[in-house]
């Protein structure tokens, strides 16, 4: 079985290790830090450290409880359940938060696929979180391996464009996206983080990478 073939295959287990494994790593880190670094800005428009972490927890408190009568995306969503924690403590919000951490693995392994993209977008936050505090592993560190193979199954469900990456920090290189017969991949050289902050549409301000046949745009999950 190639690669590529093994991407098809969905893991369900998959976002709920990642969800765990960031879980240890995250948690200790918030804990941490002081009050007033939590009113960092973010790189996510209009949003502190806080405002990030708010809606991480939130998120995964409507999938563990399963309340999608109003949806889990969405910018007006997002706004509303951020701001109904104005008025919690941030240790309520961190524990709101590790609670999600721990128990939405099985509710999206059971959903088909439908929720796997919250596991990773739980880790690109937590991305968000360590590049607003200047800390090392935004966007990679040891649990990156498991964000780049449900990043690629990911991309290959949701017919992005083929790419093929050769990453200086992975021994293997990756394909992301769908293969066509009508398209060739695309390349892409660099390092892990700065691939995943083009799929995350993260600032790429001092970034260094090679990328030919694609142009940026298309390969951006959340724009």
């Amino acid at each position: 079985m190639t690669a590529a073939e093994t991407h098809d295959v969905r893991d369900p287990e998959l976002p709920g290790k990642l969800l765990a494994a960031e879980r240890d790593a995250l948690l200790p880190l918030l804990r941490g830090r002081p009050e007033e670094d939590f009113a960092v800005r973010s790189c996510c428009p209009g949003w502190t450290v806080r405002h990030v972490v708010a809606h991480c927890s939130t998120v995964l408190a409507r999938v563990v409880e399963k309340r999608y009568e109003d949806g889990v995306f969405g910018p007006a969503v997002n706004a509303r359940d951020i701001a109904e924690r104005d008025g919690w403590s941030t240790a309520d919000i961190l524990d709101e938060l590790e609670r999600g951490m721990t128990g939405a693995g099985p509710v999206i392994a059971a959903a088909g696929g439908a929720l796997d993209g919250v596991g990773l977008g739980e880790w690109v936050h937590a991305g968000d979180v360590r590049d607003a505090w200047g800390e090392p592993g935004a966007y990679a560190g040891p649990h990156a391996g498991l964000a780049l193979d449900l990043l690629a199954r990911i991309t290959r469900e949701r017919g992005f464009v083929a790419l093929h990456a050769d990453l200086d920090d992975v021994d293997e290189p990756l394909l992301l996206g769908a293969p066509s017969g009508e398209r060739p991949p695309a390349r892409y050289l660099g390092g892990t983080a700065t691939l995943v902050r083009l799929f995350a549409g993260r600032p790429l301000t001092a970034t260094r990478y090679e990328l030919a046949g694609a142009a940026e745009a298309e390969l951006n999950l959340y724009g």
